[in-house]
């Protein structure tokens, strides 16, 4: 059974979900950053449960086998760029109080916060083990060199193509569950995308499947 705090201590107010059972070595961590109609002034448990891994009808697997971390921008847009070193600075306090798996951490998010995944990403490369963005609005401005899963919908898909190319993506029938590249299109729209995504388990097998090699002294 899992617990869901209100974190206020940090850079950035922030949603924590707890796995029940303390007795399974580190946990893996999965952070989910938020769009645009999430960031504040809405209410922070209602803002980035809306879409997400911490959605009441997202797999069970989310919050059965990670600690969920979902940080708050302090305003709407599309800004998570700018908070890169906030989202690092909870993401880590986090795994030193609970537990979490430096090289099992991984980064998600759902359109603007998509595009976080893909703007954090190049700036913290030893950070995350994979990526996984769900229907951004931009075509990132470099690959970040990671494994990547990329869960197309009504917005990302007028760019397809070109997603596929700056990311160097392939289709999922030819992929094998390591360290691979995957972009799926299940034509949803913008919303539907996410809640497709989110309950789909196989993602959270795949992102299970991937860590990082070495972690970095001083990580966390």
């Amino acid at each position: 059974m899992m617990a869901i705090e209100i974190v206020e201590s940090g850079p950035l107010r922030t949603l924590v979900s707890l796995p029940g059972g303390r007795d399974a070595g580190p946990r893996p961590v999965l952070c989910f950053l938020h769009g645009y109609d999430e960031g504040a002034p809405a209410e922070i448990r209602a803002a980035v449960t809306r879409h997400g891994p911490l959605r009441d009808e997202s797999a069970p697997a989310a919050t059965r086998e990670f600690i969920v971390v979902a940080p708050q921008l302090p305003q709407q847009g599309d800004l998570w760029l700018r908070h890169a070193d906030d989202v690092l600075r909870i993401v880590r306090a986090v795994r030193r109080e609970y537990g979490g798996d430096a090289r099992r951490t991984y980064l998600t998010g759902f359109s603007f916060g998509a595009n976080g995944v893909f703007d954090l990403a190049p700036e913290q490369p030893d950070a995350w083990a994979a990526l996984w963005a769900v229907d951004p609005t931009r075509v990132p401005r470099m690959d970040p060199g990671r494994p990547v899963w990329l869960s197309i919908g009504g917005v990302a898909r007028r760019l397809k193509s070109t997603f596929v190319d700056a990311l160097r993506l392939h289709p999922a029938a030819g992929e094998s569950p390591h360290g691979s590249r995957i972009v799926e299109d299940e034509g949803q729209d913008h919303v539907g995308s996410a809640t497709h995504a989110y309950r789909d388990a196989r993602i959270y097998d795949w992102l299970l499947g991937i860590s990082l090699p070495d972690v970095p002294p001083g990580s966390g």
